[in-house]
């Protein structure tokens, strides 16, 4: 494919999900997709040193220099156009986009949630707070959701979801592990591979 879709990934912490992005690169899986650049909001996440080790550009723009969301958005805006983004992808990323940023890039941003939408999701749910939730519910299935990015937390429209079976004795980390390998891993990079291949072909029909 000749032309390419640019994407940023933004991430906070570990970066397994952006490790799930970069082998599925390796293996072929997103032909569409050029990783522009991840940046992290926090200093010294080690989803940057993965960063490097695939060769893309890393960039620390910490939350905490910034007083709001809205500051910190226009931080982050400039450091997109810069590295001219044309998709963004929300790894793992800790810090709430502003209503100004979540409409510039209008069903350009991508999250990956683990919990089948509309469950265990909105305001407050993130991490081990989402498994511990549905655990405490009584669910006997969770998975995770792939969705682009709008100004409701977890309200955008959906892409993908897998489904991920509770077993006896599950605790939130032994379900935070499972949905991330059976579910979040998996689908993250197909959804990417979906909205990067009609990016880029939309690119391609516009030369």
């Amino acid at each position: 494919m000749n032309q390419k879709a640019r994407v940023a990934v933004l991430v906070s912490g570990g970066g397994t999900n952006l490790q799930a992005l970069i082998d599925a690169q390796a293996a072929g899986k997103l032909p569409a997709v050029d990783f522009c650049c991840v940046v992290s909001s926090k200093e010294g996440a080690y989803a940057l040193q993965r960063a490097e080790a695939a060769g893309i550009p890393g960039i620390t723009l910490p939350r905490k220099d910034y007083p709001d969301n809205e500051a910190y958005g226009r931080a982050l805006e400039a450091v997109l156009e810069r590295e001219r983004a044309d998709l963004i992808v929300l790894a793992g990323f800790l810090c709430v986009l502003p209503v100004s940023l979540c409409r510039k890039y209008d069903h350009r941003i991508l999250n990956v949630h683990p919990s089948l939408i509309p469950s265990f999701c909105g305001d407050g749910f993130y991490g081990l707070r989402v498994h511990q939730a549905a655990l405490d519910y009584g669910v006997k299935v969770t998975g995770a959701t792939v969705h682009f990015v709008n100004e409701i937390t977890d309200g955008g429209q959906i892409i993908l979801q897998k489904a991920v079976e509770i077993l006896p004795g599950d605790t939130p980390e032994t379900l935070q592990r499972r949905v991330m390998e059976e579910a979040e891993w998996q689908i993250l990079p197909q959804a990417l591979d979906m909205v990067s291949q009609a990016y880029a072909e939309k690119k391609e029909a516009s030369r």
